[in-house]
């Protein structure tokens, strides 16, 4: 049993991708984020446990992004700590997966102490985020005034704008923000609400992979918040992902109740948690 590391996509997807598809919602992020990688050229770093049975472990990382781990059988996690602690390559930098700094790592709640326990840093715990299932949609009642559409080229520099505000919000940054929303302009996966022929808030989803795609993020200027503009756009690119895939997912930052509360009551219902460790010095 044993952890590999690859920078080829192609052999990642053909070694772990069985793995990935047999618990989509699960691994939600991993199967999203291979779609960008391909189609954007982004470059990044993947791993897979391999054990008696198959592959039973992965993680990815697309630079400046945290490691995104899935769920692993505990034998994984000591030896998944060595490969991406290097500890033989600390420095004040971050620590280094043959090439890429590692200053944080986004896991599963399951793995927090086992990953915290081995870790030869200290982990501090920077954000918990929640993963939704939509079940029954339901619309907001009464809905503000205005209409969805799918966002265009037309908008693009608006989008930029509205995606930079967002990642700063969230604490978040994206070395190609023009890139990464002419990706989403391209597959029809950004929708705008717009009042009198003037977008006011947008909402993201991902490209289908494996029966089901993610909503988000979500996004309405400060000055044009408590309008119910989130709530249309996000139940009106719910409504579309339905008819694309069986299931349709969606994370939130526990740390704000009001986007929690207004999820869920569009109809998105609790799957698991996971967390954002982050290096302290």
């Amino acid at each position: 049993m044993t952890w590999l590391v690859s920078h080829q996509v192609d052999e990642f997807v053909d070694v772990a991708g069985d793995f990935l598809r047999s618990r989509p919602a699960e691994h939600t992020v991993l199967l999203t984020v291979l779609d960008s990688i391909r189609a954007r050229g982004i470059a990044a770093r993947f791993g897979w446990w391999v054990s008696p049975s198959g592959v039973a472990g992965a993680f990815l990382q697309t630079p400046p992004e945290p490691v995104v781990l899935t769920g692993m059988p505990p034998e994984a996690v000591a030896p998944l700590v060595e490969i991406l602690s290097d500890v033989d390559g600390l420095n004040v930098d971050g620590l280094n997966v043959d090439g890429l700094n590692v200053d944080g790592l986004n896991v599963e709640r399951s793995l927090v102490d086992a990953v915290t326990a081995l870790w030869p840093r200290p982990l501090q715990v920077r954000q918990r985020f929640r993963l939704h299932r939509l079940g029954s949609l339901t619309p907001p009642l009464p809905g503000p005034p205005g209409r969805a559409r799918i966002a265009g080229p037309a908008d693009r520099e608006l989008l930029i704008s509205w995606y930079g505000q967002f990642l700063a919000e969230v604490g978040y940054s994206e070395d190609d923000l023009a890139g990464a929303v002419d990706y989403r302009i391209g597959y029809g996966g950004l929708t705008v609400w717009e009042v009198d022929g003037v977008p006011v808030s947008m909402a993201s989803r991902t490209q289908p992979a494996a029966g089901m795609l993610r909503v988000g993020p979500v996004y309405t200027p400060v000055a044009l918040r408590q309008r119910g503009y989130a709530g249309a756009v996000t139940a009106a690119v719910s409504r579309a992902a339905q008819e694309l895939v069986d299931e349709v997912l969606l994370f939130t930052d526990l740390a704000n109740p009001t986007s929690n509360a207004l999820y869920q009551r569009i109809g998105y219902r609790p799957v698991h948690d996971r967390v954002l460790l982050a290096l302290t010095w």
